[in-house]
């Protein structure tokens, strides 16, 4: 499986966006990561569909949204009308996992499922059918720029057997506390898409800093 990297736009210098959002895209990511949430569900409140869809305008890559905000359920056709290429939400904030993601891939939107750092992996071990990408978070979401826990490499570990042992080829995404200095471990336990904020948009050379962190990864 391709490895990709997910610049985070949390980041990025936002009286600039468009600039910054270009910027990652030519200097090799693949895909723009925002992340959303409510102030409820996470203790921070950040950007909704009119951001993503300003950010549709601004580049070809696809949209990772990733969705921290409860009963998103009730939000899903906003995200995806705004131009969402992926859509991730938390089994800690949905009443009905299951019915949430199938009613984004019934729309053609990528379905993914998060879980934070506490959040135990037998949580999604019975809607492996119904996503397309699972998200480990190596920190405690709600804001950037937060160190990586160490203790979240066992965990992505086990997450990759459990899918080998379930016979599943499903992507897994890795976010928080990414920097060029410890993505190879991660991709060695099993990631294969990085989300990184800070650790590309706190950089001088984002072309630099996204090929060193693919030279790493080994694609």
């Amino acid at each position: 499986m391709k490895k990709l990297i997910a610049p985070s736009i949390l980041s990025a210098d936002f009286t600039c966006l468009e600039k910054e959002i270009r910027a990652v895209e030519q200097a090799g990511a693949d895909y723009i990561h925002i992340d959303v949430m409510d102030g409820h569900f996470v203790p921070n409140i950040t950007v909704g569909p009119f951001i993503i869809e300003a950010a549709k305008r601004c580049t070809n890559l696809p949209l990772d949204v990733h969705l921290m905000i409860e009963n998103a359920e009730l939000y899903i056709a906003d995200f995806v009308n705004a131009g969402s290429s992926i859509l991730t939400v938390h089994p800690e904030a949905c009443r009905h996992l299951q019915r949430t993601l199938k009613c984004i891939k019934d729309k053609n939107v990528k379905p993914g499922v998060a879980l934070n750092p506490a959040t135990p992996l037998c949580a999604i071990e019975h809607i492996l059918d119904d996503t397309e990408m699972i998200l480990i978070m190596t920190v405690n979401p709600g804001f950037g720029g937060q160190k990586f826990i160490s203790a979240m490499i066992p965990k992505i570990k086990m997450l990759k057997n459990m899918l080998n042992t379930a016979g599943k080829i499903i992507p897994i995404e890795v976010d928080g506390g990414i920097v060029v200095d410890n993505i190879a471990e991660v991709a060695n336990a099993g990631g294969d898409i990085f989300v990184s904020g800070s650790g590309i948009f706190k950089t001088a050379d984002y072309k630099k800093t996204i090929s060193e962190m693919k030279k790493r990864i080994n694609i």
